[in-house]
């Protein structure tokens, strides 16, 4: 984005809504004047990237005609396996120009796409010691058929592509702003939890240190809740926001039994018995299930993909300390990061303290229409949107 800008929208295209975050500077102070939130057409975006970039347009427009935005430049992030691969390694301190050639090798040989006209990037982090053998690169390498699909919907929008980005550096920059000195030597590590997927990026002194995503979010909560529990997808998404709650503790959740409520109550049939027998009292109706208990069984029911979930979180900081890193700062971000109590749990069961990622925490926000309960409720889901609004202050 060579062109200085001093207004621009964030967009950020999730597989089940999409938001939007203006940002204009006053002075050198961001002030967010602008969110909105609408849902994804089914079907239009996946973990694999972006497929129906008009419907997507619709529901952009929708977002923004209900947050009240006039900004039309977008900084956008591509997301999706077929769309973009992000990288981080460690190359030969070297000059700008021996940089660039090694790079150009680097792309050329770690292509994962099947088509073959790509767009790439880099960047590469100034060492701490300029007397350094190596520096740390990030790359990104993305389809050009993808770049096309999102600039197509950014157009259909009524926007205009200011800049296209990636959700790694759309976090760091959101973590860089907001929380500064207090992070400052310390890795962080920053799961943003999607419907399908979750990104972790570790991160330490503005640096994006490694990248990974996996193929686990919200939706297998909820499809865990309804299989379990005998509920409609629907019914399991609500019952997952508003009931649901994770211990303070990360103990093991007893195994869900679909039996256990009922079997004090069922009859065992029996063909001897005697007919002229008094029929068998009727049985007590069942006490009320306490609160709690009610808790309790939505925590069984998604006890799997939650282990799942911790395992891909922990294998990915032991990854990094065995790289001779470590974690000192979970941060969640993300749809997914409101399910109750699901940092306390963390803390638990990773042994690294876990907290909830505030992308608004040093951002001045003066709304002028829309929803405002949208920038307290909602702050997670908005962690890559206002992300991608901050590359104007960098």
């Amino acid at each position: 984005m060579a062109k200085r800008y001093t207004s621009v929208l964030g967009v950020d295209v999730g597989s089940q809504t999409v938001k939007v975050a203006e940002i204009k500077l006053q002075g050198r102070q961001p002030v967010l004047t602008a969110l909105g939130m609408a849902p994804t057409p089914v079907g239009a975006v996946d973990h694999v990237g972006l497929h129906d970039p008009e419907a997507v347009a619709v529901a952009v427009k929708q977002a923004c005609a209900d947050a009240g935005v006039t900004v039309p430049d977008v900084v956008a992030s591509l997301a999706g396996q077929s769309a973009i691969l992000v990288r981080t390694m460690e190359v030969p301190n070297m000059s700008e120009g021996e940089m660039k050639g090694h790079m150009e090798w680097e792309f050329s040989r770690t292509n994962p796409f099947t088509e073959t006209t790509v767009e790439t990037d880099f960047k590469a982090y100034p060492p701490a010691d300029p007397a350094a053998q190596n520096v740390d690169v990030v790359m990104a390498m993305a389809a050009r058929s993808s770049v096309d699909t999102m600039v197509t919907m950014i157009k259909r929008a009524g926007k205009k592509a200011a800049a296209l980005d990636v959700e790694p550096l759309a976090l760091l920059r959101g973590l860089s702003l907001n929380y500064d000195q207090s992070v400052q030597g310390k890795h962080v590590c920053i799961v943003d939890i999607g419907l399908k997927t979750t990104s972790i990026s570790i991160f330490k002194d503005e640096k994006l240190l490694m990248p990974r995503q996996v193929p686990i979010g919200g939706e297998m909560f909820t499809r865990a809740i309804a299989d379990n529990l005998g509920m409609g997808f629907d019914d399991a998404e609500q019952a997952k926001r508003v009931e649901a709650e994770l211990p303070a503790s990360a103990v093991a959740a007893p195994a869900y039994n679909p039996f256990g409520a009922a079997e004090a109550t069922v009859q065992s049939y029996n063909p001897f018995a005697d007919p002229t027998d008094p029929a068998p009292a009727p049985a007590e109706p069942a006490a009320p299930v306490p609160a709690v208990e009610q808790t309790n069984r939505f925590y069984s029911a998604m006890a799997q993909p939650l282990d799942e979930f911790v395992a891909e979180i922990r294998r990915s900081i032991d990854y990094f300390r065995s790289k001779g890193g470590d974690v000192d700062l979970v941060l969640l971000s993300g749809g997914g990061a409101k399910l109750r109590n699901l940092d306390k749990f963390l803390t638990s069961a990773l042994g690294v303290n876990t907290e909830l990622f505030d992308p608004m925490r040093n951002v001045q926000v003066s709304l002028r229409k829309g929803d405002p309960s949208l920038a307290q409720d909602h702050r997670q889901d908005f962690a890559v949107a206002v992300g991608n609004g901050l590359h104007i202050c960098y």
